[in-house]
């Protein structure tokens, strides 16, 4: 197998390419050029935006048509207590995987930290002076030294976070934007904020769309990488571990999604069957009847995906129609969700303890989970 090359022969993605040329009707928007093209940096499709213009008025309905159950004992595992001799092999079985060079790793950060005084969330000091993202890299380091590092950027947070790494000394490190698109009212129009239209990132449901059209993903097969474990800027304690790697590889599954078991005011997607076929699913696509406390685990939006597995041409998500609320306005945004991959592809839900899910979404949240940020740095050496 080939090795992946080194760190530093490794180049930022500056840009998404243009989408492909497609027969357009004339243009119902009215889009600076100079927004234009910085739109196009980031993979601006204005046929798409069109069409999301046309179902803009319509109150979609998003919920599950199938028929829903609770996970099948084969579609769960948990991971087995240290001392073991099933740890000990995972744990092997993951730490050769890594020393081949099979494995890379993906971080989001194309989020605003609205909370924290609207900067960038990957820059947000989290202790010591270290960001977020500084951490999450020397925690891929502390495991594997050599593993390739890419960065989920969006159109509001690319530029900055190419700065951020090069200040911070971050290498190895490779950014490539998710894509963007327009917000509109509710009448399928632009909304305008300052006389300017108002962008937004499209989801992290962009993931296979954006590490494909930025070339990331052909680099990274091309360098003998196989997996791709991903997880958010903001949730530390997923940490890069030979045993998760080597449980997704004993599951003989091509993702395997990363699940807690949940907790009172835990709100998002769980994993669940649809007509058999096991995935996670959005808590906003559960019909209003069924019974979500009744589902016992909670995704944590981190995933290991088999590389070959996510690059296809056929893995098309759904835009879901979604209604946010700004501080003058409600606009309609249309964004993809990166578990929604679960239902194309093969997956297994890997029980993993509650101390690998420490998301930080604001200031309070950050101050109350730092004592456990600091020991579980300190465990890491980082």
């Amino acid at each position: 197998m080939a090795e992946i090359a080194p760190p530093e022969d490794q180049q930022p993605v500056a840009d998404l390419p243009k989408p492909p040329e497609k027969a357009k009707a004339p243009s119902p928007f009215k889009i600076d050029a100079a927004v234009r093209k910085e739109l196009e940096r980031f993979g601006f499709d204005e046929a798409q935006l069109a069409a999301f213009a046309a179902r803009a008025a319509n109150q979609e309905s998003t919920v599950i048509a199938g028929e829903i159950a609770a996970l099948a004992a084969s579609d769960t595992s948990t991971l087995p207590p240290p001392g073991t001799i099933e740890y000990d092999r995972l744990v092997l079985r993951g730490k050769q995987a890594i020393a081949r060079g099979s494995v890379g790793v993906v971080i989001l950060a194309g989020g605003m930290a609205t909370r924290f005084g609207g900067v960038v969330k990957a820059s947000v000091p989290v202790t010591g002076g270290k960001s977020f993202l500084a951490i999450k890299v020397a925690d891929v380091r502390s495991v594997a030294p050599r593993a390739p590092i890419y960065v989920m950027t969006s159109a509001a947070t690319h530029d900055r976070i190419e700065k951020q790494i090069v200040d911070e000394g971050l290498e190895g490190v490779t950014c490539f934007p998710q894509l963007v698109s327009l917000r509109l009212t509710s009448k399928g129009e632009l909304h305008v904020e300052d006389g300017k239209p108002s962008p937004y990132a499209t989801g992290h449901g962009d993931l296979v769309t954006a590490l494909r059209l930025g070339g990331v993903l052909a680099a990274f097969r091309a360098r003998g990488g196989q997996l791709l474990y991903m997880s958010n800027v903001d949730n530390l304690a997923a940490t890069l571990d030979p045993l998760v790697i080597g449980a997704h590889l004993a599951s003989g599954a091509k993702i395997t999604a990363e699940v807690v078991r949940k907790e009172p005011g835990d709100r998002g997607g769980a994993p669940a069957r649809v007509d058999g076929v096991a995935q996670i699913i959005e808590s906003f696509r559960f019909p209003q009847f069924f019974d979500q406390d009744s589902l016992p685990l909670f995704n944590t939006n981190t995933f290991a995906f088999d590389a070959e597995a996510i690059d296809r041409d056929d893995l098309e998500l759904t835009f879901f129609r979604v209604e946010k609320k700004l501080e003058n306005a409600t606009v309609i945004q249309f964004e993809r969700l990166v578990g929604q991959l679960t239902a194309f592809v093969p997956s297994h839900f890997l029980e993993v303890p509650r101390a690998r899910f420490l998301p930080v979404k604001d200031p309070e949240e950050l101050e109350a989970r730092r004592p456990e940020i600091e020991a579980l740095l300190r465990a890491r050496g980082i």
